[in-house]
């Protein structure tokens, strides 16, 4: 004779004040719906069907978007970012045009010709190249 085993599932059922403690949480912005979801190990869908149907704010047919504490701090390190390259942008400006200008110092007091000419020929690696 076999035995039967059935699996019985565990499903929890939540308080309603339960619920709407959850969602008075996430809309103080105390925690995101993924922190809330593993503090209290549950998906992140139940707490927002929770969200759509406890909350003020929140309605169903409207889509909830989370500014947390860390996107609003990616975007002040990268605007810090986006400034120091422009810094270093200016810096290589400034050394560029230095050597321009010290190429055409020494152009003007050696009489010799140091920028490429745009008629000179290309080299073809190893292989001598022909002069005009």
């Amino acid at each position: 004779m076999e035995k039967i085993v059935k699996r019985i599932q565990k499903r929890r059922r939540f308080a309603e004040d339960f619920k709407r403690q959850i969602v008075k949480d996430f809309e103080s912005g105390r925690h995101s719906v993924y922190d809330l979801s593993r503090l209290h190990k549950i998906s992140f869908q139940l707490i927002y069907l929770w969200i759509y149907k406890y909350s003020t704010v929140n309605k169903k047919g409207y889509r909830v978007v989370e500014m947390k504490e860390s996107s609003q701090s990616k975007v002040q390190a990268l605007k810090f970012r986006v400034k120091e390259l422009e810094r270093i942008i200016g810096q290589k400006q400034i050394a560029i045009d230095y050597l321009e200008k010290m190429i055409e110092l020494a152009e003007d007091e050696f009489e010799i010709p140091i920028k490429k000419n745009s008629d000179t020929l290309q080299s073809n690696g190893t292989n001598n190249t022909q002069t005009k």
